[in-house]
């Protein structure tokens, strides 16, 4: 398997608190993971060691079989991309200055062609000279998008194929532009990229995903492809809800039905 990332036997802590114990995943290129779980299970804090952005208290993360801590900003920025789950900008920077910051020291023209190419793929060609500032949630999130895609083609083009990291890209946006953008990502897969995104629509992760990654408790607790990971027990074991699941066309899907009924205590 050609890996983009590895993450070897993770652990993350935050005072007394443990956020990741343990965790080791791999992803290779022109794969698309999708990481679910509860909230609180230590989702963000490993896209974060994943992106160098964090340091673990245990365990490494190779990109492209180097440490990731071993790159200089400019030589991760050339390798992978990330879309936070919250970007606040409050200078009244345009949508073109925004997605233009992903093309770095590229040439103008150059630069102009991949930020014209990643406004219209997120829908935005006619926002570009809007202040950011003054867009909806959903559109400053296309925007940031947007600016995440140029910074990832320019890298590719030098690098060849790179990794995207996306936390909750979805949550501000409405149903028609959150399968816009995951078709997008899974676009990028099929070039080859590694794309590992958070998502909490376990709809939405089951239909795009090639696998899904469960954390539960800062635990690794699955890793598997949709139709051995997405069953009832599982779901009730890290959701606490009960949920039926379905198929079409061999894809599953889940119907929550209700909390989980808590246990009776025993005297």
């Amino acid at each position: 398997m050609n890996a983009v990332i590895e993450a070897r036997s993770l652990s993350k802590r935050a005072g007394r608190a443990t956020l990741l114990d343990g965790v080791g995943l791999t992803v290779a290129a022109g794969e698309m993971v999708a990481i679910i779980g509860p909230n609180g299970a230590g989702k963000s804090t490993l896209l974060r060691l994943l992106s160098g952005d964090l340091r673990p208290n245990a365990g490494e993360v190779r990109l492209k079989r180097r440490n990731i801590a071993s790159f200089t900003p400019r030589e991760l920025a050339a390798r992978r991309a990330m879309l936070s789950q919250h970007v606040n900008v409050t200078f009244p920077f345009t949508v073109e200055e925004i997605v233009l910051m992903g093309a770095g020291e590229r040439s103008a023209r150059e630069a102009g062609l991949l930020v014209d190419a990643a406004l219209e793929e997120v829908g935005l060609a006619d926002f570009r000279e809007r202040q950011l500032p003054t867009l909806s949630g959903g559109e400053q999130q296309r925007a940031h998008f947007a600016r995440v895609l140029v910074q990832l083609a320019c890298g590719e083009a030098e690098h060849g194929p790179g990794l995207l990291l996306l936390d909750e890209p979805t949550s501000s946006l409405d149903l028609r532009h959150q399968i816009d953008l995951v078709e997008a990502a899974r676009r990028r897969a099929g070039g080859g990229t590694a794309v590992i995104a958070i998502l909490h629509d376990l709809n939405l992760a089951i239909r795009f995903a090639d696998r899904l990654v469960v954390l539960n408790g800062g635990r690794l607790t699955a890793d598997g492809p949709r139709t051995e990971i997405v069953t009832r027990e599982i779901i009730r074991d890290i959701f606490e809800i009960d949920a039926v699941v379905h198929q079409a066309d061999g894809v599953p899907y889940v119907l929550p039905q209700s909390m989980r009924a808590a246990p009776t205590p025993t005297r």
